[in-house]
């Protein structure tokens, strides 16, 4: 071995050990002494701050509801954090998150409607059998305000315009299901609702490469098999809090109006590519943001973050 490489290990080995030693220094440093007001201080504190979890459940008039992880302050780490200054400041608590022990996963087939009452975020749902005109200007718009939205678009018009289903998948926005040839899933047996789905699900799954994870009936329109299917199938069904009935081509004023007078945590906005749609999409946005509310896509909305 030359002297090169000799000296080479060595320095190596210095640093190595030295960085070890900085590491137990500094534990040493930020040890925790339970008896210290800071601590005492912190522990008489922390209840303030915390959380409880809250399962999954079906409510009897909102259906499937995510639940949301609760909030525990590790005290020792909190100490550790505020240790420095010797001074309690909450804005330095370190939490435990606590998750639910009930899921969405882990409840039976039923519609979802909003996300969990607690979350300060809405969603955009974007329903799509027509109106495909208006639709890279929307996501043109929901881009310049990095908002993500999510489009169930029907299998037939998945079909007819290919371009338009990579160009939203492309752009981060999820995409779902909304049926094929847009029937009304409320009349059908179960059997004709899987086959309708499943003819969806092939086409958009072949534009994508993605598992469809959510489905949209159809103006809503569903029965007892309809949602059975789409839970055996691994979709959730999903429906809305709030319309804004643009495909009657109400004014720019009636549609805020509508959507801003009917805001609400966990909220589900319901649209479709239309003029006025677009025409109202940057005030929508911002209004609802002014509001406080942060515009989610609809997984993370359904998560049990808060």
């Amino acid at each position: 071995m030359s002297f090169r490489v000799v000296g080479l290990f060595f320095i190596v080995l210095s640093f190595f050990t030295g960085v070890g030693l900085a590491f137990v220094t500094n534990n040493e440093a930020v040890s925790v002494n339970t008896d210290s007001s800071l601590y005492q201080k912190i522990s008489e504190e922390k209840s303030k701050y915390e959380l409880e979890a809250e399962d999954a459940k079906i409510d009897s008039v909102w259906k499937k509801t995510p639940g949301i992880v609760g909030r525990r302050v590790d005290v020792e780490a909190s100490y550790k954090n505020m240790k420095k200054k010797g001074t309690y400041d909450p804005k330095k608590l370190v939490f435990k998150l606590i998750k639910p022990d009930v899921s969405l996963t882990d409840l039976p087939p039923s519609p979802i409607y909003r996300g969990h009452p607690d979350k300060v975020a809405v969603s955009f749902l974007i329903n799509v059998s027509w109106g495909e005109e208006f639709i890279p200007e929307m996501i043109e718009i929901l881009n310049k305000h990095q908002v993500k939205a999510t489009f169930f678009i029907d299998g037939a018009f998945a079909n007819d315009f290919t371009d338009l289903v990579q160009m939203i998948e492309e752009e981060g926005h999820t995409i779902g299901s909304h049926g094929y040839r847009h029937k009304d899933m409320a009349k059908m047996t179960k059997a004709d609702a899987e086959a309708n789905l499943t003819q969806a699900d092939e086409i958009l799954f072949a534009l994508t490469k993605e598992k469809i994870r959510y489905f949209a009936p159809p103006s809503g329109s569903y029965n007892d098999g309809t949602v059975e299917v789409a839970h055996e199938m691994g979709m959730e069904t999903i429906l809305w809090t709030v319309d804004t009935i643009d495909w009657k081509k109400p004014t720019e004023a009636v549609l805020l109006s509508r959507v801003m007078n009917k805001l609400h945590n966990g909220a589900t906005i319901l649209m479709h590519p239309t003029q006025v749609t677009v025409d109202s999409l940057p005030d929508l946005i911002e209004g609802i943001q002014k509001e406080g509310y942060r515009i989610a896509a609809l997984p993370r909305l359904l998560s049990e973050e808060r």
